[in-house]
């Protein structure tokens, strides 16, 4: 199984309040990158799940990401905006998994959350950066609770 972890897209710095953000144009660029290229690693995969923040820029980013990304189910889940307790994801994705058997989930969300997240399943001491609209793909064995580092992108990083 395949569990992709991704930060929204570059968001505006300021708004009613946080939730509300928007993206940048810049941010739906990147994001419209980023889902161009997990599309090719995914070579046809269909992701089985995908889990958005409410906040506006995560529901924004997966809006520009959704025509690249064919999904069978989209769900915002409420518990994962910045302040998400990345332990109780952690929980939900792995009954998740128990139960649903998912192939690939993707989860849409924020800093601090994401790097806190990819740490749970990875157990490698200092959570990993994610830039915006960044995505670390693990490779989930639901057999054993354990999980790999299959690849790490930024769009800085697919510029070259």
């Amino acid at each position: 199984m395949k569990l992709i972890i991704m930060r929204h897209g570059e968001a505006q710095a300021f708004a009613a309040s946080d939730s509300e953000r928007g993206l940048t144009a810049n941010g739906e660029r990147q994001s419209e990158q980023m889902a161009a290229w997990l599309s090719q690693h995914l070579a046809g995969e269909t992701i089985d799940k995908v889990l958005v923040s409410p906040y506006l820029r995560a529901q924004q980013t997966w809006q520009v990401c959704a025509p690249h990304l064919p999904a069978r189910e989209v769900a915002t889940e409420p518990d994962i905006t910045p302040y998400g307790q990345s332990d109780q994801v952690y929980t939900y994705l792995q009954a998740m998994f128990d139960v649903e058997a998912p192939n690939v989930v993707l989860v849409v969300s924020h800093l601090p959350l994401v790097g806190y997240l990819t740490n749970e399943w990875l157990q490698n001491g200092q959570p990993p950066m994610f830039s915006t609209s960044a995505m670390a793909i693990l490779g989930i064995d639901d057999q054993n609770d354990t999980a790999e580092l299959i690849a790490m992108m930024s769009p800085r990083e697919l510029q070259g």
